[in-house]
């Protein structure tokens, strides 16, 4: 059950790339949200999941995307990563 949660932050997370992708408008408190919780899940990489420092580097490029034009390239990075580990969570 735990694991399915933390699929779908990556779900969500995912899904907010895409919206920022496509240009949609995406409110600034959902972006800190994903960004927070992705933090979290990130800090697992202290207990030796690799796959979790893809959450935090997806993190800091949230935060970093408020303040600053990214490149469109990071996002669909991002984007596609977190989906397929958002997608295997719930296999």
């Amino acid at each position: 059950m735990l694991v399915r949660i933390l699929g779908a932050i990556d779900l969500a997370s995912a899904f907010a790339f895409l919206m920022m992708i496509f240009g949609l408008n995406v409110f600034v408190p959902f972006i800190l949200f994903c960004a927070g919780l992705l933090f979290l899940k990130g800090l697992f990489i202290l207990t030796g999941d690799v796959l979790s420092f893809i959450d935090f580097v997806a993190s800091l490029t949230f935060i970093l995307s408020i303040f600053f034009g990214l490149p469109v390239f990071l996002f669909w990075v991002f984007a596609f990563l977190l989906l397929g580990k958002g997608m295997v969570s719930f296999i």
